[in-house]
């Protein structure tokens, strides 16, 4: 090698988590604060092949611009398609991650299947499996394949050679970590080869017109592997969810730049794949007893979707010195705030419980809407006295134990009064908050909404107070 050669080269440390760069090997990144995340890497020439889409036209007057019908289909498949804001858009690129095993395999092949029915052609590019491990997959979940060509490749060259010559409606990469270009000096999964390889995916994808579904792995902790630009290159992410031992999983989504991001498409895994769940309230509920102490069920929202969730709580004298607070779907800055709003307010003593709290079904709330429902859980428990089965509760509580108005209320009460419910309980300042189906209890502080909530709750609050 030629002194000249020698002078451009040069070595960096490189953060696998986060892409920073620096001169010098660090125990921890300064950027995304990962431990022993630098791997040393050799430059000898710059390493980005990526160049800026060529414009086909002059500037255009917003304006004057016209959209066309077609740059959003929608697939037969009716959570996928909430959950990416009502369809598939032209040339968008759509990165879907979850934990091994969760089903994005499944998922990707079966929307495979189904584009071939409604636009055409598709492409399953599997850098993971063999095709003839992919038959067996689609044999398992009844898919013939006609229209839907399968190709095991991991570089990207010959990937996208490929997929041109057959002018696909979909291209799906299963997964982004297994491509690789061979002109980087790096093995496939590092952050200078994802990163390429998304760049030159986004830029045919915006060229051809074409929707591209990518498929990422996600570390320990639950984020993409790989570096975080990922995230901002693609134009939807979608995370696959579900318990290790529930049938049931969630399609969230939390970057969309064509959609809402507050959609949740919610299925459950059978043995022919993945099946959308039409009524998912009443799936989360059907185990619900009658009159159980600690359970309330809360009218949520998830973007559009008003869902009815079952919300537990336990109470128990602490073994130890100071009592535990465990969370299962909820917030658990929330679940301190209001046991602390239930000790001062309401007059519970807790201080010496251990206090648990659970979603059933594996599924997570983060609205403070959910507020009343655990405070009467908790209250439940600690009481021993159950809930009235056909009440149902909602509001947010404040720390001087008022309840707070809640957004979109008509949804929430409409959804519970079709479930079969009686009764709601809601905050006394939805004032213009009606309904013919279903009775709505208001409360103006926690202490009433827990008087009238459990069963001989008004005889217990009265003997507390005395």
């Amino acid at each position: 090698m030629s002194k000249s050669d020698k002078s451009h080269i040069r070595t960096i440390f490189v953060c696998q988590q986060c892409g920073k760069e620096s001169l010098k090997w660090l125990g921890r990144c300064p950027n995304c604060q990962e431990w022993n995340s630098f791997v040393e890497k050799t430059i000898t020439a710059p390493t980005s092949s990526f160049q800026p889409i060529p414009l086909a036209s002059p500037p255009q007057e917003l304006s004057q611009v016209v959209i066309e019908a077609a740059d959003r289909f929608p697939l037969p498949m009716a959570e996928l398609n909430r959950v990416l804001g009502g369809g598939l858009v032209s040339g968008s690129l759509v990165l879907i991650s979850g934990d091994p095993g969760i089903g994005k395999s499944t998922l990707l092949l079966q929307a495979s299947a189904l584009m071939t029915q409604a636009q055409g052609k598709a492409v399953y590019v599997s850098g993971e499996e063999t095709l003839h491990q992919i038959k067996l997959r689609a044999e398992r979940l009844r898919i013939k394949g006609e229209g839907l060509y399968l190709l095991a490749e991991t570089e990207l060259e010959v990937i996208l050679n490929q997929i041109e010559q057959l002018s696909p409606s979909l291209v799906v990469i299963d997964s982004i970590q297994t491509v690789y270009l061979p002109e980087l000096d790096t093995a496939p999964g590092s952050i200078t080869q994802v990163r390429e390889c998304t760049l030159r995916l986004m830029r045919w994808a915006k060229l051809s017109a074409v929707p591209i579904f990518i498929a990422g792995h996600v570390t320990k902790d639950g984020a993409i592997a790989g570096p975080r630009v990922l995230e901002h290159i693609v134009d939807a992410v979608l995370y696959l969810e579900g318990e290790p031992f529930s049938a049931y999983r969630l399609l969230r989504c939390v970057k969309n730049r064509f959609g809402s991001t507050n959609e949740v498409g919610i299925f459950e895994m059978k043995s022919e794949g993945l099946v959308e769940v039409d009524n998912p309230s009443q799936v989360f509920l059907s185990r619900r007893g009658s009159q159980a102490v600690g359970s309330v069920v809360v009218p949520t929202l998830e973007g559009s979707r008003p869902l009815l969730v079952e919300i537990q709580a336990l109470t128990n004298p602490t073994s130890f010195g100071l009592p535990r607070r465990t969370a299962n779907g909820v917030d658990f800055g929330r679940l301190l705030l209001i046991t602390a709003v239930l000790a001062r307010r309401v007059g519970l003593k807790l201080g010496n419980q251990d206090i648990i709290a659970n979603v059933t079904g594996g599924f997570k709330i983060g609205e403070p809407a959910a507020d009343l429902g655990i405070a009467l859980s908790i209250a439940s428990s600690f009481r021993d006295a159950g809930v009235d089965p056909q009440l149902a509760a909602v509001g947010e509580v404040g720390l001087s134990g008022e309840l707070r108005a809640v957004s979109q209320l008509d949804r929430r009460v409409s959804e519970a009064a079709r479930l079969g419910f009686k009764r709601c309980l809601v905050p006394k300042v939805e004032t213009k908050a009606s309904s013919k189906d279903i009775e709505l209890i208001p409360a103006s502080t926690l202490r009433e909404a827990i008087g009238v909530g459990l069963v001989g709750g008004k005889a217990r609050a009265r003997a507390d107070e005395d």
